[in-house]
């Protein structure tokens, strides 16, 4: 049955007018999964990544830095919707601060870096099919952004969601575009390649890609970090940042003990009984930023020497169809991660970067964070911030997960966190201006819902 799945993956997608190289791509991972390749990276198999190389302790020339960064290309994945906020457009333009949202300050960052460096610096977006039309109408209203000959984004690619019993695409007449998921953020490579963006970069002149999440405000353009990348000659890095209990959840790199390359494992790529190794954040003490930088001359050698197909695991994530309904068929989405290329490139390396270059917005208990007084907005549009230690938020998630129902209850701003160790809402709370938390502030639910005045004070 399989092999019909296949041919019907095949034509569904070259009928909605998915690359060749992408459908080839998306064969090498069904022939996977039909074999039945999990993905899973178990303990045994890897030792951890104990001492790599840090930041702070890079002494990069001047000139080389500039020089190196003038050959750089800032690439930003924009494909994510924030369906987990109960968004249904780019989650990048949410506003954050003044009005101006992740992509205005992404946009204003880029901007700073030219003007104080004089690199022309492109910035290019990776969209999805849903995200494209309002992140370039948002990229219009600035002017001289475009650097001639480079587009502003390229379309990442889509896949049919696969049916668990059989292995054929799903159909659900109910929401057609249900029946595609994208192949994951590892895509960037191939996306990269089937739009003709890589060799237009080649073509420019330019050398090394930046990369990071557009809901990352610290991931901002580092010449620092782009002279270091030259310097060390290597095809493949990435940043990392140290651990902390709240970081059990994120991918890590570690050491291949069959070829002592460096690898990235995902939650989605640990055995369900080794989960205590994967949280512990002492046994594996950096995570992935999803911050990386490539060498854009070597990826396209490696995408022309493997027919596209850089062989990145496999993650099979089992869902439904239709995410809302639990009913609805299992279906298997094939995905890659983008940071799972370090394994591909024999002397690919990582660097420890501060924890001001990874300000990821996942929940709105993430948005009314950098949207308080704890951030700063610098000159160079980054969030700094602005207290020893951020936080923690923690607003009540039957209230609080979608965006529209927190900005209701946030409308007149974010309360003062700059006092604050903690900051923990339950029950129904609707805040208006000017309220200050400290110490580890708690507005419980008794008497919710209701309204926290104007100027209150939230002592913990």
């Amino acid at each position: 049955m399989s092999d019909t799945g296949l041919r019907q993956a095949q034509d569904k997608m070259a009928a909605a007018g998915v690359a060749p190289t992408a459908i080839d791509v998306f064969t090498h991972y069904y022939r996977e999964l039909e074999g039945g390749a999990t993905g899973l990276i178990p303990e045994e198999t890897i030792d951890p990544l104990l001492d790599p190389p840090r930041l702070a302790d890079v002494d990069i020339d001047a000139d080389a830095a500039r020089e190196a960064f003038a050959k750089t290309a800032v690439i930003k994945l924009n494909g994510g919707l924030g369906t987990s906020m109960g968004m249904d457009k780019a989650k990048s333009l949410l506003p954050v601060r003044d009005g101006k949202s992740f992509l205005d300050l992404i946009v204003e960052q880029v901007q700073h870096a030219r003007a104080t460096t004089g690199a022309p610096l492109p910035l290019i977006l990776m969209n999805s099919f849903r995200t494209q039309d309002d992140s370039l109408a948002a990229l219009a209203r600035h002017d001289g952004l475009a650097v001639d000959g480079l587009p502003l984004d390229f379309l990442q690619n889509q896949e049919p969601k696969l049916r668990t019993d059989d292995l054929t695409p799903v159909s659900w007449p109910a929401d057609p575009t249900l029946e595609w998921c994208p192949p994951g953020h590892g895509d960037l490579y191939t996306a990269l390649l089937a739009s003709g963006v890589l060799q237009r970069l080649l073509d420019a002149g330019f050398r090394y890609a930046s990369v990071s999440n557009s809901d990352n405000l610290g991931a901002a353009p580092n010449p620092t970090i782009a002279g270091w990348f030259a310097a060390s000659g290597a095809p493949y890095a990435a940043e990392l940042c140290r651990r902390t209990a709240a970081d059990r959840k994120g991918g890590h790199l570690a050491v291949r003990k069959s070829d002592g390359r460096l690898i990235l494992r995902d939650t989605a790529q640990t055995p369900a009984d080794q989960m205590d190794y994967f949280t512990d954040e002492h046994r594996h003490p950096f995570f992935h930023t999803n911050n990386l930088w490539f060498d854009l001359e070597q990826i396209a050698a490696a995408l022309e020497a493997r027919g596209a197909v850089l062989g990145l695991p496999l993650i099979r994530n089992v869902k439904t169809v239709d995410p809302t309904d639990s009913s609805s068929p299992e279906v298997f989405q094939i995905e890659t991660a983008m940071g799972a290329a370090i394994e591909v490139f024999e002397g690919a390396t990582a660097i420890v970067v501060g924890r001001e270059r990874f300000l990821p917005v996942k929940t709105t208990n993430d948005l009314l964070l950098i949207r308080s007084d704890a951030y700063d907005l610098a000159e160079d549009s980054t969030l700094r911030l602005a207290v020893e230690k951020a936080p923690l938020v923690e607003l009540d998630p039957k209230v609080y997960k979608t965006v529209g129902k927190f900005e209701e209850r946030f409308a007149a701003g974010a309360p003062s966190l700059r006092g604050a160790e903690s900051f923990t809402v339950r029950g129904d709370w609707t805040f208006e201006s000017g309220v200050v938390a400290t110490g580890t502030a708690v507005v419980d639910a008794d008497g919710a819902p209701g309204t926290v005045a104007a100027g209150t004070t939230i002592a913990g």
